[in-house]
C-alpha cells in the first residue's frame, strides 16, 4: 500500500512561500514570548521567594495555576475570553503572544527560583556586609550568576515554546501548522504538507539543541 501510494510535492511551486512565513511567524511570536515569559518569570519568582507569604501565595498560585491547567485552554481563554473583559478585539497575534508567555512565565518562574537558590548564600551575605542593599545586591550580584547557571535550561524553554506553538493554529495563527493546514485544504493532498512541517520543526530544533550544546560547553569552560 505504501508503494502505490502516489506522492505529490508539486504544490511547493505555489505554496512554498506558505512554509516560509510559518517559519518567521513561529520563530517570531515563540522569541518575543520567551522573552517576555523570562520577565514575567523572574518577578514571579522573587514573589515565591518573599519573606511575605500573601507575595508567597500569589507566586505560588499562578504558577499551581498555569501549570495546572492545559496551553489549549489558556489560549481559548486568551483569544475569545479576554476581548469580552476588555471590550475589544485584541487580535490572533496579541492573543498567541499573551498565551505563551504567560504560559512560559510559569515554568521560567521555578527555573530561575533554582538558580537564585542555586547561588552560594555567602554570595549575598559578603554584598551585605560590604553596605550592599539587598535589592542592590541580588540585581549585581546574585542575577548574573542566576542567569548563568539556568541558561541551558531557559534555552530548553525556548525549545518547547517553538514546538508548543503549533497549537496556536487551532485559533488561526499563522504558524507552520496552520500553514500546512492551509495547502491542505487548498489543494487535497494530505499527508505530504505534514512531512513537510516536521522536517522543518526538526531541523528547527535540532539546530537549537546544537546551538545550547555549544554554548553549555563554553559556559563550563569559563567556569
Amino acid at each position: 500500500m505504501l508503494l502505490a501510494y502516489n506522492w505529490d510535492f508539486s504544490f511547493m511551486d505555489e505554496y512554498g512561500s506558505y512554509f516560509l512565513t510559518g517559519i518567521r511567524m513561529t520563530l517570531e511570536v515563540s522569541l518575543l514570548a520567551v522573552l517576555s515569559g523570562l520577565v514575567l518569570g523572574t518577578l514571579v519568582s522573587f514573589l515565591r521567594m518573599s519573606r511575605l507569604s500573601p507575595l508567597r501565595f500569589v507566586g505560588s498560585s499562578y504558577v499551581e495555576v498555569i501549570r495546572g491547567t492545559p496551553l489549549i485552554v489558556q489560549l481559548f481563554i486568551f483569544n475569545y475570553g479576554l476581548p469580552i473583559f476588555l471590550g475589544f478585539d485584541i487580535g490572533i497575534f496579541t492573543a498567541a503572544y499573551l498565551t505563551l508567555t504567560v504560559n512560559s512565565g510559569a515554568y521560567i518562574a521555578e527555573i530561575m527560583r533554582a538558580g537564585i537558590q542555586a547561588v552560594d548564600k555567602g554570595q549575598m551575605e559578603a554584598a551585605r556586609s560590604l553596605g550592599m542593599s539587598r535589592s542592590l545586591a541580588m540585581r549585581q550580584i546574585i542575577l548574573p550568576q542566576a542567569f548563568k547557571n539556568v541558561l541551558p535550561a531557559l534555552g530548553n524553554e525556548f525549545i518547547v515554546v517553538v514546538k508548543e506553538s503549533s497549537i496556536l493554529s487551532v485559533v488561526g495563527f499563522a504558524e507552520l501548522t496552520y500553514q500546512a493546514n492551509t495547502i491542505r485544504g487548498a489543494t487535497f493532498i494530505t499527508i505530504e504538507p505534514l512531512l513537510i512541517i516536521a522536517g522543518i520543526y526538526f531541523v528547527l530544533i535540532f539546530t537549537m539543541s546544537k546551538l545550547l550544546g555549544i554554548g553549555e560547553r563554553r559556559l563550563k569552560a569559563s567556569d
